[in-house]
């Protein structure tokens, strides 16, 4: 599939080919929620903790008779129901469940991400930048003559390198390289730049990198 290129200074005259594996597919909204799921529940680690009953310090002495005072059996302090006792069904700390997804399915779901980008017209190539700019004002009206605003760019290290001065201080926009290139950026920003050199490591990440 052919899509414009569009170039810093607002220049369309070239194309570029893009494998339709990467941004012409059938979009499974399920399947990329369930990755982005994934996602986040590596985002940080759960450190929160309480005490099980057993990890309680104390006496285990029955604290009262079995049977005889007319009121509840208790067996130790160390029981939920105790003030300074454990807690029931507390957080456990990093001790849960992990998430785990097949790296198939992870770069189905990201090729899906873009090919829902390219359906909605909200995805865009931009020619690699050799030369640095570091005006805000320059890389700004790129922004402005293409009205685009809540921008994600996805960029080569060179292309990073050149811009980063002039984007850093735009409102609603993040640039991160081809190679750190996540669902949940991808669906959290309106738009998606990508330079000529990140959509085609992208497309070699989907299609070709062994699993």
């Amino acid at each position: 599939m052919k899509l414009q290129l569009l170039n810093i200074d607002g220049n369309k005259t070239e194309t570029i080919d893009v494998s339709d594996k990467v941004i012409n597919l059938k979009v499974n909204h399920k399947l990329i929620k369930y990755v982005v799921d994934w996602q986040l529940n590596h985002l940080k680690p759960r450190l929160a903790k309480t005490k099980q009953r057993n990890e309680v310090k104390g006496s285990t002495r029955k604290i009262v008779p079995q049977k005889g005072t007319g009121s509840a059996r208790h067996a130790s302090k160390k029981a939920p129901l105790f003030v300074g006792g454990g807690v029931a069904h507390g957080p456990k700390g990093n001790n849960y469940k992990i998430k785990k997804i097949n790296k198939k399915v992870r770069k189905l779901a990201l090729a899906q991400t873009l090919s829902k980008k390219n359906i909605d017209k909200n995805l865009f190539i931009l020619s690699d930048i050799k030369k640095e700019i570091k005006k805000t004002k320059e890389f700004n009206k790129f922004l402005i003559n293409n009205k685009l605003s809540s921008v994600l760019i996805v960029s080569d290290k060179e292309t990073e390198k050149n811009i980063n001065k002039s984007v850093r201080n735009i409102k609603d926009i993040k640039i991160i390289t081809y190679d750190g290139t996540n669902i949940y950026d991808l669906l959290k920003y309106r738009n998606v730049i990508l330079t000529s050199t990140s959509i085609k490591k992208l497309e070699d990440r989907i299609l070709n990198e062994k699993n």
